[in-house]
């Protein structure tokens, strides 16, 4: 056989698909016999092809996963665990790769999410170290080692001079991780080898405090079974830090014998295995760690862990071939370039990790904020629509679970704790609930709801699944939501709604009455009577508790205080999403005075009343208080009103309500009239929240004021998002928002433009840059035609984000002047932007050209390896068309990839040309290496043939140990750069371009 011709491709257009898993099996047409020591520790697949991570080979450590956790609680300064956990199928614990070498042999951690609360409950519980004749094998010593994450894997490979070790950590479901144990004799003997596992409990609860400090009287055990040990954590109910039932299990289970001894007082263990490795055979076992909270937990997952003892090689092969799929389908953008396919990966893998399994008061899967971050253990409303729409296009049944989970809880006519808001989704569900509910646990919240974007997110899911029960399922229950605002969230019933708060000990008294806290440097004001306010002194300053409409407008009205909170105006700042946004009156007081000394001549009592806000009542009609809206109409709450609106009709026309339909529409528009001739400031050429009294809303008129004092935030593009600005207004916002003394920083978008008197880089929602309220400002700008500038800023946050296109974890918010990460770390709704951004954004505005042949074959599954199917394939966001014919003793593969390719012309000029052009040729598996061995394709080297230089590489992480590919040195090859503006440039280079595969039986 001779060499065939080499074809230099457009670097820049070409996505490489991954040929072989780091390590493969040595026969991919029939895997070598599997031998198992112990009883019932037999492979369930012996003789069946296991499927290969191909896709996934390709993303290695997106994320950095290594860590030597040392306490229950490594925190950075933000609250966040300093290290980032593989996490995955919902499951509730989680682990990291060994940052040293003395670590090498096992998986670090657990990390357990106790109830609410992430923490790591072992440096390293399962430990792995061999001893071959007679002499223990030191892992740094290895001839090669490989310490990599992959999408859905941890993974560890040495190589030593008679044997390899390959351990793989997948999930095998919502309870139970499973480590895949190979190890490989290299020699033609037999090869005794004597293993031995070790682990035990962290005794730190920080790096500086002991956990018998922390918590006394906490007791854990260690018991050894059939199988492997198990712990078990005595009950903790420690609100704001850990939370254990009193029967939670950790348990370790192996499919080869051992024998056990433990030590209960230093909760630790060593379990020991011998295996005879036969001549140039592979034995291959398996270990399970499950956590379970509770003992009906564990009960209910009894039979699954039994099947997974059983079958422990179908379930590590099921974990691969479930996150091919989530690759194949979820990386769909041809033109991204590896940058943006990483962060798209990225992505993926933190929605995933985020992803928790039905357990305590959580009903259905849901996605969280973050595993890994103090607060965010919980299920959030419209961080679960926002995940729901990334997810929809990659995991659309969890996505379909991530809203149920938070439409379990609406509330309904009959709830016994708030039956007069009917139709409200709570703003948060955790594994526990409040006293209230019969619960104990403290971060349940239900003060507010989300804004109202569900019905967007499910819309998404119908769009990418066409699930018509999935709309029909969540329709009701969305106009049930939709209703809510306009019965408890629309003081004036005009129509348009307000953000407030519910009904709740934290907003107001038994009797109804709006409570608050009001302090003073010095003596309060004479005129105000406290004596019915819980007064408490500290220093200089006093601060009395209060309650009521009347005292509370008594104290704006006088002014001099030095402090004022209202829980009320927390709520309703939650409910916008937006926490402490500058248009809901939040601004310090050094920012306050600054204002004041710009706008009235340091007049600070003056400057206060622009931040001022007032709160109404919102009644039934029996007069019982359903809860407050603040004084205002906020646009981007009406934008997603009028949006919701407008994706209801869709629902209504899909399930045969035309009527309703109809109503909808009008209803959208009636509201995009009102946000246009009431919410929009010609002057400034932005929109605002609109300030309104408690007067009944007069026909056709617009209440109150613009809130323009309060200055610009994200707000002001959301009617360009829903779709319902005028041209003339978009164009105007569209000016402040690539204005760089406005919105276009360094990383641009942030939640306060740069001249909103209490902007701040470092504050939550004044100046930080939040990757939902980007993602709607750009798909603002492209709904109204200016995608080119859209584009620009998908670059500026490319270019600026720091920490975004590296290994490091994607974060809450980013600083806009600096591009610094902040806030919360594995952060799901950046993910899900950044995911969207890839797909929706990333590349331009360039059409990719469709493939002109037609397909003779069926499309295959996206998981296909495009090398060796026949056919033509939709894979990686590419087209592949390959055909296989017989060739000498095997049969070779000719792949084409739907490209670019670009010629160069002379005097300076290139040409593409758009088409399908050569990939490689793969030989498939059907001759030996041997038959192989006088071909110089078949061994490492270089060589030359008719006059151009080759050069083959066999057995490395990238063809696997029965694989060989092989490269031809081309001059003047035509490469590609694109710079942040989108344009092309060309080059010519001499490199080594990639030309065929040979796989040996």
């Amino acid at each position: 056989m001779k060499p065939i011709r080499a074809v230099a491709m457009f670097a820049v257009s070409i996505l490489m698909v991954p040929l072989f898993s780091p390590i493969a099996a040595s026969d991919e047409s029939s895997p070598p016999t599997i031998r198992q020591e112990g009883e019932g520790s037999g492979s369930d697949r012996l003789g069946d092809p296991s499927p290969a991570p191909l896709l996934a080979n390709g993303y290695q450590n997106v994320i950095d996963r290594t860590g030597s956790p040392e306490a229950f609680r490594m925190f950075d300064n933000s609250g966040n665990q300093v290290f980032n956990p593989l996490l995955d199928q919902g499951a509730w614990h989680g682990f990291t790769l060994p940052a040293n070498a003395s670590e090498y042999g096992g998986f670090t951690g657990p990390m357990v999410i106790s109830e609410e609360y992430s923490l790591f409950f072992a440096h390293e519980l399962d430990k792995l170290s061999i001893t071959s004749g007679g002499q223990s094998v030191d892992f740094s010593n290895a001839k090669s080692e490989q310490i990599y994450e992959i999408p859905g894997a941890l993974v560890q490979r040495f190589e030593f001079e008679q044997f390899g070790l390959e351990l793989d950590l997948r999930f095998a479901d919502s309870r139970t991780a499973i480590i895949r144990t190979r190890l490989v004799n290299h020699t033609g003997s037999e090869n005794p080898l004597e293993l031995t596992w070790e682990g035990a409990l962290l005794d730190k609860w920080t790096p500086s405090k002991d956990l018998s400090e922390q918590y006394p009287t906490w007791s854990r055990s260690i018991t050894g079974h059939d199988t492997g040990v198990s712990f078990g954590f005595g009950e903790l109910r420690s609100t704001w830090n850990i939370m254990q039932s009193g029967s939670a299990e950790y348990r370790i289970d192996r499919t080869i014998d051992s024998d056990i001894a433990v030590d209960n007082e230093a909760l630790s263990y060593s379990s020991t295995a011998s295996v005879a490795l036969q001549p140039k055979d592979t034995t291959e076992f398996f270990t399970l760690h499950t956590y379970t909270h509770s003992d009906s937990d564990t009960d209910a997952h009894a039979a699954a862990l039994e099947d997974i003892l059983l079958h422990p090689g179908s379930y590590f092969d099921a974990s691969i071939s479930r996150w091919e799929g989530y690759l194949g389908a979820g990386l769909s953008n041809p033109k991204a370039g590896e940058t943006w396919e990483r962060v798209a990966v990225k992505a993926m893998e933190t929605l995933n990790g985020n992803w928790r399994s039905p357990a305590g008061e959580i009903k259905h899967d849901g996605v969280t904020p973050s595993n890994t971050a103090r607060w965010f253990n919980g299920v959030w409303a419209w961080d679960s629509w926002k995940h729901a729409y990334a997810m929809a296009r990659f995991n659309p049944d969890v996505a379909r679970n991530n809203i149920r989970s938070m439409y379990d809880y609406q509330i309904q006519a009959d709830d016994p704790v708030r039956p007069q808001d009917a139709g409200m989704v709570i703003d948060d569900v955790f594994y526990n609930k409040l006293e209230d509910r019969g619960g104990d646990g403290g971060n349940w919240n239900e003060r507010n709801t989300k804004p109202p974007l569900s019905a967007w997110a499910v819309w998404e899911i119908y769009e990418a699944t066409g699930d018509e029960n999935f709309v029909a399922e969540m329709y009701p229950k969305i106009r049930a939501a939709h209703d809510w605002w306009y019965r408890s969230r629309d003081h004036n019933q005009n129509g348009i709604a307000e953000y407030g708060a519910t009904n709740h000990p934290e907003h107001n008294d038994a009797s109804g009455n709006i409570t608050f806290v009001v302090s003073y440097i010095g003596d309060p004001p004479a005129s105000l009577d406290f004596t019915s306010c819980q007064k408490e002194s500290d220093g200089d300053s006093t601060s009395f508790a209060c309650a009521g409409d009347a005292l509370y407008r008594a104290v704006l009205a006088t002014g001099g205080y030095d402090d004022l909170y209202v829980g009320a105006q927390d709520g309703a700042g939650w409910e916008s999403g937006m926490d402490n946004a500058a248009r809901f009156g939040f601004i310090n007081n050094a920012q306050l005075q600054r204002y004041a000394d710009a706008e009235f001549g340091g007049d600070l009592e003056r400057a206060r009343q622009d931040w001022q806000v007032l709160f109404f009542e919102n009644r039934a009609p029996d007069g019982a208080l359903i809860g407050f809206s603040i004084n205002q109409e906020s646009v981007e709450l009406n934008a997603y009103l009028a949006k919701e609106k407008g994706v209801l009709a869709d629902m209504a026309d899909l399930l045969g309500e035309p009527s309703q339909a109809q109503a909808d529409r009008s209803g959208a528009v009636e509201m995009s009239a009102y946000i246009n001739e009431c919410m929009f400031d010609p002057a400034s050429g932005f929109y605002y929240d609109r300030q309104i009294t408690d007067a009944p809303a007069v026909a056709g008129e617009c209440p109150g004021t613009l809130l323009t004092a309060r200055g610009r935030g994200p707000e002001g593009w959301s009617p360009l998002w829903a779709e319902i600005a005028d041209d003339d207004k978009a164009a105007q916002v569209r000016s402040v928002m690539l204005d760089p003394e406005e919105f276009n920083t360094l990383v641009p978008l942030g939640t306060a433009a740069l001249t909103n008197p209490a902007y701040d880089p470092n504050i939550y929602w004044r100046g930080r840059v939040w990757l939902d309220q980007f993602y709607f400002g750009v798909t603002g700008l492209d709904n109204y035609g200016y995608r080119s500038d859209a584009v620009m800023l998908v670059d500026k946050l490319t270019d600026n984000a720091e920490g975004l296109a590296g290994d490091k974890p994607i974060r809450e918010n980013y600083n806009p002047e600096t591009g610094a990460m902040l806030g919360a770390t594995n952060f799901g709704w950046s993910s899900a932007f950044l995911y969207r951004l890839y797909r929706d954004f990333v590349g331009g505005s360039v059409t990719e050209p469709e493939p002109t042949p037609t397909a003779t074959t069926q499309p295959t599954p996206q998981t296909t390896d495009v090398y060796s199917t026949p056919g033509f394939h939709f894979v990686n966001g590419r087209h592949w068309y390959t055909k296989c014919e017989p060739y000498s003793q095997t049969t070779r593969c000719s792949t084409e990839i739907w490209s670019t390719q670009v010629e160069y012309l002379g005097g300076g000029r290139f040409q593409g040309n758009t088409g399908w052009h050569f990939n490689n040729l793969t030989y498939l598996p059907l001759m030996t290496r041997a038959q192989w061995a006088t071909n110089p394709l078949g061994y490492s080297g270089t060589f030359t043939s008719a006059g151009r230089s080759w050069r083959t590489e066999c057995d490395t992480a990238e063809t696997g140990r029965n694989g060989c590919r092989s490269f031809v040195w081309s001059p003047n090859v035509v490469q590609a750069r694109q710079s942040a503006g989108g344009t092309w440039s060309y080059h010519q280079a001499d490199v080594w371009t990639f030309n065929n595969i040979v796989r040996f039986k």
